[in-house]
Parts: C-alpha cells; structure tokens; sequence
C-alpha cells in the first residue's frame, strides 16, 4: 500500500491559488521532503493531508484512506506536528505528553520504547511548564507528542525552524532512527540543506510543484549554477545578491545558498 497519494490537488483561498494540480507519491518507509521558500504551499498541502483542510479539487488518500471521507480514521493512524510550537505552554512536559496519550487512548509506558530516546533528553525538564522549555526542547516534545501513539505517517511541517544548528542536526538523526521504526515520514523544510537528508524531495513554489527525485538526481539536473556562500552578513549578502540581474534566486540556511543565471560568479562571501 502506498502511504501517501495525492492526485490533481489544487486549493483556492479567495482569488489567491495555494495549490495548483499537486500529483506525488510517497513510498513506504522513506523521508520524503517538501522543499520550498515561505509561501510556497507547503503548509496547505499538509492540513489537507492530515484532515485538517479540504482540497478544492483533487483527490488524496493516506493509508488508502481518502483525506475527506475518512479522516476520522486518518487521524488515529499519522502523527502531526504543525509548524511552529503547538503544544499547551502552561502544561508540564509531562502533563503534555500524557494529555496526547489520552486523546489516542493510549499511555506514555505503551509506545514507551518509541520516544524513549527523546524523551530521556526532556526527562530532566518533566516538571516544567512547555512554554519556559528551549526551542530544541520544545521541539523534542512535540516530537514526543507526534509519536505518542505510535503512528505509521508522520508528517513534520518545518519542524526545524527557529532552532539552532545543533538541534537542527540533533532532529534529523531522530528522524533518521524513527525511520528505522518503520515509519514513513513526510516532513516540509524552507532551507535546502536539509534536502540533502530526505530520500526523495519535492521542489515546490507558488503553489506549484516543480520537480520531484533524489537529492543527487535533482543537483545533477539542474541547470543552472549553484554556489554556497558564506560571509559575517549573512543577510545583508542575500539582499545584494538579490537584487543582481545575474541571480536567479538565493536562499539562507546558516550560510547562504544561490544559484546563478549563466554560470558567472558574482561573489563567493568572506
């Protein structure tokens, strides 16, 4: 069974198009990444795939169950953490975990040996309000959260953002071990570093879906230059090279990623 199909999705909000004739699969037991900058629609294709949003047009089906008629049963089967921290600040770390245990009529020594490699991270902090926790903290919580039920699709919805880069790579070698669990995991993420990570991604944009493969097949493809460039303003490189003729696009990850129209190179940073 194939665990995630999407098939000619679009979503309107108004006059503005979100999603225009989204077609993918995700295979069984891979990291599938949704690569795109803010706005892309990244966030809209996940709602509706975890029942929260319904499709405009189209069709989708998690499990084999379809995303409208069955999302009661789709949401006991997938774990799912939004973006941005969702989970109740004036909870204890424990109180949180316990109270999403309950919701999916389980209890936190059930799935135990699922979380328990994060949650000995969180232990320590067990009494604490989530809401005083650090961003990787919370970050391993809601993880907790997401997995407390012991889904078969997992979906992480830039689950990176806003933390370090210790968190950062801390969060990938989860993911990396939950997968090992048998766990199929669809996750979205605005820096492209981390496509490099997923077994397949998905390049997204506007709504709109421009390629999908490995990693390598789609760095190998591209036709353009591609340059990482560091500098002591990160920022205020991006902005310049931005406003280049000679750039097709840039985008920030720690450094600064760009590629560049017809292979001349502006600046390589210091």
């Amino acid at each position: 069974m194939i665990p995630i199909e999407i098939k000619n999705i679009s979503k309107s909000f108004d006059k503005t198009k979100a999603l225009t004739d989204i077609s993918f699969d995700v295979n069984e037991g891979e990291i599938f990444g949704l690569i795109g900058p803010d706005g892309a629609g990244k966030t809209t294709l996940f709602r509706i795939l975890v029942t929260l949003l319904l499709p405009g047009n189209g069709t989708a089906r998690v499990l084999g169950l379809d995303v409208v008629k069955d999302y009661k049963k789709i949401r006991k089967s997938v774990g799912y953490m939004p973006g941005g921290f969702s989970l109740y600040q004036d909870l204890s770390v424990e109180e949180n975990l316990t109270f999403f245990a309950t919701i999916f009529n389980t209890t936190i020594s059930e799935n135990y040996d699922l979380i328990k490699e994060i949650y000995q991270q969180i232990e320590p902090f067990k009494t604490r309000p989530a809401g005083k926790l650090s961003g990787g903290m919370k970050q391993k919580l809601a993880l907790c959260c997401a997995l407390i039920h012991k889904p078969e699709v997992l979906f992480l919805d830039e689950p990176t953002t806003g933390v370090d880069a210790v968190s950062r790579k801390e969060f990938w070698d989860m993911l990396k071990r939950i997968k090992q669990q048998g766990i199929t995991i669809m996750v979205s993420t605005p820096y492209m570093d981390e496509a490099g990570l997923c077994d397949r991604v998905g390049l997204i944009q506007d709504g709109q879906l421009l390629s999908i493969d490995t990693p390598a097949n789609i760095v190998k493809k591209f036709p353009h230059r591609l340059l990482a460039v560091r500098s002591a303003e990160t920022y205020r490189l991006i902005n310049d090279l931005r406003k280049s003729n000679k750039t097709n696009s840039v985008y920030p990850f720690e450094d600064c990623f760009m590629d560049l129209m017809g292979g001349n190179t502006i600046s390589k940073g210091g």
